[in-house]
């Protein structure tokens, strides 16, 4: 299982500069990937487009970028170009986001959102490989090629949560990418779902970037109120909600890997003893963020 880090987009990494310092350490520390949120802040492909090239090593992903507001054929060409930028160490990571973003802040229909995503992995798939598209369906119609001479191609992780996203997931793409899912419902709904679709299409066996939130304390019971507050947002949502009591938890703060190392220690074992093949840690905002960084530092040694 690699060890990467989840830029946070706040303080010093809201800005391009801050970013990129941000990137360079993690890079030197020896993490294999950094990955960022596309929000309301810095485009996240365009912000992993400049990191590629001030980096030299480092895998860069988005987790994750909406698909709703991006033309299949633009998000390939964007792709495409974050690629080139980075030689060949960019992974592209999409959603659906959710419908309190599409249709309450972008004004877009937010309907039958398995089909939308269905229709633009057909689409996005294939440009991705620098192949020709000539696809008809009921949400696109598009006929072109993606030409961007220093692009072998993109890995392409899905964030898919439920049956029907996770079986097009594993079909159309190369993996997952989750938040707000523990480990049991990684280990019994996640990681045997996707990689029976993916037997099925028949492709490799799926990449499992799993998120998760982390902080080093002495004691995560004396934090739980920040925690609590910090994280309330994610259990808002609909699909973060199913997750969740699919785990058996009453909110997103019982999710959050946050204690002592041996507690942490634990919680990245048995990531590693279920299949994730990618862990996306998150830096909480409780505790020293740095001292968290460094004690993730100490675990990349068991990565190999």
């Amino acid at each position: 299982m690699k060890i990467g880090i989840n830029t946070a987009g706040i303080g010093p990494e809201a800005t391009i500069d801050g970013l990129i310092a941000q990137a360079k350490r993690v890079e030197q520390m020896g993490f294999d990937s950094l990955w960022i949120a596309n929000m309301f802040g810095l485009e996240a492909i365009m912000a992993m487009a400049l990191i590629g090239r001030e980096t030299s090593r480092i895998k860069l992903g988005t987790a994750v970028v909406p698909t709703y507001p991006r033309h299949p054929m633009v998000m390939a060409q964007m792709a495409a170009t974050a690629q080139a930028a980075s030689k060949g160490r960019f992974i592209l990571g999409i959603g659906l986001s959710h419908k309190p973003v599409i249709e309450g802040a972008l004004g877009m229909s937010f309907d039958k959102p398995a089909r939308h995503m269905r229709e633009y992995l057909q689409v996005l798939g294939p440009l991705l490989r620098n192949e020709k598209v000539q696809f008809a369906g009921e949400l696109y119609k598009t006929n072109g090629q993606i030409s961007v001479a220093e692009s072998q191609g993109v890995p392409l992780v899905v964030a898919a949560l439920g049956d029907v996203m996770l079986k097009i997931a594993g079909t159309l793409a190369d993996g997952t990418i989750t938040w707000m899912v523990g480990p049991k419902t990684l280990e019994n709904h996640i990681i045997p779902k996707i990689t029976k679709a993916a037997k099925e299409a028949p492709k490799p066996a799926p990449r499992i970037v799993a998120g998760m939130p982390f902080a080093l304390v002495p004691d995560k019971e004396a934090v739980r109120d920040r925690l609590e507050r910090g994280l309330k947002m994610y259990g808002t949502l609909a699909s973060y909600r199913a997750m969740l009591d699919k785990e058996g938890l009453k909110g997103p703060a019982d999710l959050a890997c946050a204690g002592g190392e041996k507690e942490l220690r634990a919680s990245i074992q048995r990531l590693r003893d279920i299949g994730v093949t990618d862990l996306n840690c998150t830096l909480l905002g409780v505790g020293d963020r740095d001292a968290t960084l460094q004690f993730l530092q100490s675990e990349l040694k068991q990565t190999a």
